[in-house]
Order: C-alpha cells, then structure tokens, then sequence
C-alpha cells in the first residue's frame, strides 16, 4: 500500500488527472528518451520546453483549480511591484474535494520537481552546459508551480482562520450583549 494515500476511494476527475500527470509524464519522457533517439539539440530543448510550458499552464489554469480547487497568477501594480493573487473554493468546498485528487496532485507536482532537479546533476556531471538549460527552464516551470500552490494554500488556510475567528468574536460578541441586555 502507498505511503499517505487515501484508502477505498476513486479518482473524482479523471480526466484532469490524466492531463495533470500526461505533460509531466510526456516531457521527462521525450527528455530521457531524445539522448537515445534525436541527435538535434534544438528538436530536443524546444520540444522538452513546449511540452514543459503545457504541463504549467495545465496544471495552473486546469487540474489545479480541478482537483485542489485553487488557482494563483502574478501582477505587476501601478508601482511596477509583483503582487501574487490567488483564488480558492471556501472551506466546505474544500472539505468535499476528492482526496486522491489532491493527492495525485500534490505528490506530482513535487516528484516532477526532484526528477528535474536529478536530471540537472547529471547534466552538471556530464558537463553539458546546454542541456542543463533544457533542464533549468523546466525545473523553473515546475517551482513556479510549486510556490504558487504553496501560497495559495496557506493564503487560503490564513482565510479560514480569520474567518473562524471573525465568528467566534461575533458570537462571543452577541452573547455578551445579549447577557447585559437582560440584566
């Protein structure tokens, strides 16, 4: 059995979980797979790339707000400062998502990351200067990712916690005053 994965249940969204695992899967792949078969460093790095690109704006875009129910972007403001905006479903929507999901979400995400940072060591062993670009603009690809659900999360655990403790004042409030309004 594996390590943290819910028990007895099934995939809610299939289909996002197949193309949230399908440019992850389709880049490392093509990546590994091009030293044996394509002799082209530039077939290699703008394919590896494209595919590396699909994988982040699913995953941003699509099968995060699927299977986690968040989404996150960067702004630029009137001062030229980079504001991160997030959005998330509210705490009974995401009590009810699909556990796997959120766990075939969150442990791919993160692996992608290790595999890409593996396969930057042995271009750094190997000397290959170029092919560790490959590897550096989609291990960045990958952390973007990793940092934007990260905040957003905790973005959406502060939510929660302001909220509950906006309601618990409330009614501490109201019970107060409705104590001394008796008296």
């Amino acid at each position: 059995m594996d390590l943290g994965q819910p028990v007895g249940e099934n995939y809610a969204n299939p289909n996002a979980c197949f193309f949230h695992v399908l440019f992850k899967a389709a880049a490392l792949a093509f990546y590994i797979l091009s030293a044996l078969f394509v002799d082209n460093f530039v077939i290699i790095f703008v394919m590896t790339v494209l595919l590396a690109a699909l994988d982040f704006w699913v995953v941003k875009n699509v099968s995060g707000r699927i299977l986690v129910g968040m989404r996150w972007w960067n702004e630029i403001n009137d001062l030229g400062e980079s504001v991160w905006k997030f959005e998330c479903l509210d705490q009974e929507s995401l009590a009810r998502m699909n556990k796997k999901d959120s766990w075939l979400f969150w442990w791919t995400l993160y692996l992608t990351a290790v595999a890409w940072t593996i396969l930057a060591i042995f271009s750094l062993i190997r000397l290959h200067a170029d092919y560790l670009l490959v590897v550096g603009v989609c291990l960045t690809l990958s952390i973007a990712n990793i940092v934007g659900f990260t905040k957003c999360q905790k973005d959406a655990k502060k939510r929660i916690q302001q909220f509950a403790s906006r309601t618990i004042a409330s009614r501490v409030s109201s019970t107060i005053q409705s104590a001394f309004s008796v008296v």
